[in-house]
């Protein structure tokens, strides 16, 4: 088997809401419907609330399409990841759910409980992606006031008993977070479900190097994601682990670039200057690293937001950034040119990509049939299933 042949693509569960615009009928920053009394009557791009009939549309068409699995977000703004997923394993019958959940909400050995149990219901079809929270609101929302620093060292914790409480023996562990005696569940997950943890800061390195399988970084220049990727497999290395290496993207294709780039700027429609800088002064008080870099990609920016000015490297758009905190960068460009960029990652290390567009249905057909046939030629994406 190729190195390229592992590589796996996933998309993206919108449980806060999705739309056709990033202005228009969609959540802000506060988790408020943004503009959507601006919407003329019968536009089409009025907000999508997130039913379950809808998000179950867009996670069979990311079985359909061939995708691997579908990482469904955490945060105060959004539907509960494990409820929304465990409804969701019911109606797909092959696709993987990456839950992204908060360790400091919740015991590890409850978490080893429900894992297993999502493991047997789903028929080993469970991901985990450790989010260790870096808004200092959203932490204290749940009553967690721990520093940065402190919520790594937990998060480091927090693994460790939840890896023993899978081990098939009861488990002790006395730390500075958790203490636990005989931690175990009634059955071991099969197949024990894959750890995915992101984090650019000093603090977050060290943990995903000892604990996780599969680090990701957000959509950044491929300069900076090698940067990256050198140093997490040096940490690795020390600690006589290997890491696989995932990515987080937006994505805007069509049969032509000029329809690309004409949908990637009609997200924009009717945007409020002022709700950009609304939007980025709450971005700019967040603790986290990763946060800080998404915004300095369109910092010089944010007084425009054409093609010419947001386009940071040959088809990475940084315009998402302007509204939305979290994966802010997009590749946008023709089906060919995507999987050139796409392929171009792959060669840095990339072994993982998270995609996702607007609104997420439909782009799910536009990157289903257009980009990932051309990843399949060059023997990057898996063959297509026959059951999908």
């Amino acid at each position: 088997m190729t190195k390229q042949s592992k590589v796996k693509f996933h998309w993206f569960l919108p449980t806060a809401s999705d739309g056709r615009s990033l202005a228009v009928g969609t959540h802000g920053t506060h988790g408020t419907a943004a503009g959507g009394d601006n919407v003329p009557e019968g536009g089409a791009d009025r907000f999508r609330a997130p039913s379950i009939a809808y998000l179950t549309q867009i996670a069979r068409a990311a079985e359909h399409q061939g995708f691997d699995g579908i990482l469904t977000p955490t945060g105060t703004w959004c539907e509960d990841a494990w409820l929304v997923t465990a409804a969701l394993a019911q109606e797909t019958e092959r696709l993987k759910f990456l839950v992204a959940f908060r360790p400091g909400f919740i015991s590890p050995t409850l978490a080893a409980q429900m894992a297993s149990t999502f493991q047997r219901i789903s028929r080993g079809r469970l991901l985990l992606n450790v989010v260790t929270g870096g808004e200092r609101d959203e932490q204290a929302r749940f009553g967690d006031h721990l520093s940065k620093e402190q919520r790594y060292a937990r998060t480091a914790e927090f693994l460790t008993v939840l890896r023993g409480s899978w081990s098939g023996d009861p488990f002790d562990f006395s730390g500075e977070y958790y203490d636990v005696r005989g931690a175990t569940v009634a059955a071991p997950p099969d197949p024990v479900p894959e750890v995915y943890f992101g984090g650019s800061s000093e603090a977050a390195g060290p943990v995903a190097a000892r604990h996780v399988d599969t680090y990701l970084t957000w959509g950044e220049p491929p300069a900076q994601v090698a940067e990256k990727i050198s140093r997490m497999r040096k940490l690795a290395a020390e600690e006589g682990r290997a890491l696989r290496f995932g990515i987080r993207f937006h994505v805007v294709t069509r049969d032509t670039a000029a329809e690309a780039w004409a949908a990637a700027e009609r997200l924009l429609d009717r945007l409020d200057p002022a709700h950009v800088t609304q939007v980025q002064n709450v971005l700019a008080a967040s603790e986290s690293t990763g946060q800080a870099r998404m915004r300095a990609l369109h910092e010089d920016f944010r007084s425009g937001w054409r093609r010419s000015d947001l386009e940071i490297y040959p088809n990475l758009w940084a315009g998402v950034g302007l509204l939305r905190g979290g994966a802010g960068t997009a590749l946008v460009g023709s089906h060919a040119e995507v999987a050139d960029r796409i392929a171009e990652y792959t060669d840095l290390g990339i072994e993982e990509f998270i995609l996702s567009g607007f609104p997420h249905l439909e782009e799910a057909y536009w990157v289903g049939e257009g980009v990932l046939p051309l990843l399949r030629r060059q023997g990057i994406a898996a063959p297509l299933t026959a059951a999908a």
